[in-house]
């Protein structure tokens, strides 16, 4: 049914329908929790990428917009002294390639070998390509006293070539084998600040996604 109402002298027409009016109609489902993977860069012995992984999944977790997984790449590769047979290395890298393709969005937890990012975790991104189109990166970096940001810097051209987004914001951990403070209030701002960036592009993205699929020639 078509209505006319005046409006400070002039008439503006509109459809409608009884059941659609401002007061009846129905308000929009809630957004389904954004599928983040979150990747452990280095494979060494000795290696801080856990501890700093297990406290950010932590802060993670403690959001109701976000569900998180964990991908550790040294579980995804065999290694030559045997700690890790073949077929358990191939097991789990194929169980990690499901993770990337359901995930929404991705949090690369990388130290700084060199001025770079470790040679595992490239042959990794690598390994993959249409599971990181049209999705947002974001990075947890340590290091010395430059944190990890120019293995940072590094995986943004990376990304780019993957037609992947990456975030402003970085959590970057200063020298954290000596000064790592898990309860570190100012850690846990900077990674829900990191956090909100990549929900908004998650989100929009995945929604892009849905109604035109991203293709590349």
């Amino acid at each position: 049914m078509e209505r006319v109402v005046p409006t400070g002298g002039a008439r503006y027409p509109w459809s409608t329908t009884m059941s659609e009016t401002p007061d009846t109609a129905p308000s929009p489902s809630p957004a389904p929790p954004l599928r983040v993977a979150a990747i452990i860069g280095s494979t060494r012995r000795g290696r801080y990428g856990p501890t700093i992984a297990e406290w950010f999944t932590e802060v993670a977790r403690a959001r109701d917009d976000m569900e998180t997984e964990v991908i550790d790449l040294a579980e995804t590769t065999a290694s030559e002294d045997g700690r890790l047979p073949a077929g358990e290395a191939a097991r789990a890298f194929a169980e990690a390639g499901a993770t990337l393709e359901r995930a929404d969005a991705f949090v690369v937890v990388t130290p700084e070998y060199n001025h770079s990012y470790p040679g595992g975790l490239k042959e990794f991104i690598d390994a993959h390509r249409t599971q990181w189109l049209a999705k947002p990166v974001a990075f947890v970096s340590y290091g010395g006293m430059s944190g990890g940001l120019r293995a940072v810097e590094h995986l943004r051209q990376v990304f780019a070539e993957l037609h992947a987004t990456t975030v402003r914001n970085v959590v970057s951990m200063h020298n954290p084998w000596t000064t790592f403070d898990a309860a570190c209030p100012h850690a846990r701002a900077a990674a829900d600040q990191m956090l909100d960036q990549l929900g908004w592009w998650g989100s929009a993205l995945r929604d892009a996604r849905a109604v035109r699929p991203y293709e590349v020639a």
